[in-house]
């Protein structure tokens, strides 16, 4: 039976949408008993809404195709840093879970992560403090990147005194970019750095990340430098993990850095680790665009059929219609991204109706300006719309709409709330 009592159903006073009300006796795992329908207005708006049946074709698409090149995969965590979603993806096949930062690490290993490479730098004694502490964890593998002298001796100094092995990779970068090794000079410099260390400090593998560049000839000339230092340092068995790691690969150009990697995978030897995190909900708008680009030069992506799907939506009300052209929506920066192109209507319910319509992009339906918590909508004269009516948004750039919200809701195709995902940022 549906609950109704929102005294004592009500999953968080401390969150947008569902939560955990002291005494109540409801935590999250009971979202589906609860038979909480979004449609039927159960919950409250506005809200982050995840499509269970999409979410999963995501899983299973990414695992196929990382699968088709022979390599292995470890999603950044940092796009949702959600340990259920974290666990999704490893009963999915994936390898481990990629993150940024010591604290990220410390919510990933307490939802159950037991592989996490930091696609990042550790520098400052308490991060380094924490990542220590979660190695008392024999069950437990960590692996963080160095691109300088100073930050290897750093690490080699705490993690010594601390008799903790720590698994580094050597990151690549190119001038201009981010972090990352300029050139071999200061490559070797940080090679001879980790060698003076050699109790503290385990040369794993070999790291980049390619979205620092934007044209495909310089990311291949990038990727095929790495495959060439992994190699030569393999040969001259400078690894001190077996199979030794080349890991690259952000959410755009996933699949260039499979086909150039592909080339140095090793059974045994040298396993090739990709980082995508934003494909498990994709987008409307910098991630579609990517995908059309890998769909017309990927030929892996062509023979697998129906791509990534756009699993995130946020739904709002209609609180006023002020003028014929505009309408004013209750979400607004507090609640979605905004850097990389406004959330874009997609579908409209009007409550007590059968079902969402969706919205046509020639109907000229448009947000144009958003504040804190209201988005202004462009309506077409005569418009259907009335107060109290519920729109869904597609948005553009999962990460930054992820760390707006500490629960989203899971809703099956009937809008049936089956789950509610909470967030560590």
């Amino acid at each position: 039976m549906k609950v109704t009592n929102y005294q004592s159903a009500t999953i968080d006073p401390f969150s947008k949408g569902l939560g955990n009300v002291p005494g109540s006796g409801i935590q999250l795992g009971d979202a589906a008993r609860l038979e909480w329908n979004l449609l039927d207005e159960d919950v409250s708006l506005p809200a982050a809404v995840l499509y269970a049946d999409r979410i999963e074709h995501n899983l299973k698409w990414m695992q196929a195709f990382v699968a088709e090149y022979g390599v292995k995969l470890a999603p950044h965590g940092k796009t949702t840093m959600a340990p259920q979603l974290f666990r999704r993806q490893l009963e999915t096949g994936a390898w481990g879970i990629t993150l940024a930062t010591a604290h990220q690490t410390r919510a990933a290993w307490h939802g159950g992560v037991k592989r996490v490479l930091l696609a990042n730098q550790l520098v400052g004694r308490r991060n380094m403090a924490i990542i220590a502490e979660l190695l008392s964890d024999p069950e437990f593998e960590f692996l963080c990147l160095v691109d300088s002298v100073e930050g290897v001796e750093q690490l080699g100094e705490f993690f010594g005194a601390a008799k903790k092995p720590l698994q580094v990779l050597i990151e690549l970068g190119v001038p201009g970019g981010r972090t990352g090794v300029r050139d071999d000079a200061q490559r070797d410099a940080v090679l001879a750095a980790i060698a003076r260390y050699p109790d503290a400090l385990k040369l794993a593998g070999i790291e980049l990340y390619e979205g620092v560049l934007k044209e495909e000839a310089e990311i291949r000339a990038f990727l095929q430098r790495a495959v060439a230092t992994v190699r030569q340092l393999a040969d001259s068995g400078r690894f001190a993990r077996t199979p030794a790691l080349l890991t690259g690969a952000g959410s755009a150009w996933y699949d260039v850095v499979a086909e150039e990697f592909a080339k140095v995978q090793e059974q045994g030897r040298i396993d090739v680790v990709l980082r995508p995190g934003c494909y498990l909900t994709h987008d409307v708008g910098i991630y579609r665009k990517a995908q059309t680009d890998i769909f017309a030069r990927n030929p892996v992506a062509k023979k697998m059929g129906e791509g990534l799907l756009p699993a995130l939506q946020l739904w709002a009300y209609v609180q006023s219609i002020p003028e014929p052209d505009r309408a004013i929506v209750g979400f607004g920066k507090r609640d979605s991204a905004f850097d990389a192109g406004l959330p874009e209507p997609a579908k409209h319910y009007r409550p007590g109706t059968d079902a969402p319509r969706e919205i046509a992009t020639s109907e000229g339906w448009e947000v144009f300006g958003l504040m804190d918590q209201h988005a202004y909508l462009r309506i077409p004269a005569g418009a259907d719309l009335k107060v109290g009516d519920m729109i869904a948004f597609d948005i553009s750039h999962p990460c930054l709409t992820f760390d707006k919200w500490r629960q989203l809701l899971v809703v099956d195709p009937s809008y049936r709330v089956t789950e509610v995902i909470e967030t560590f940022f």
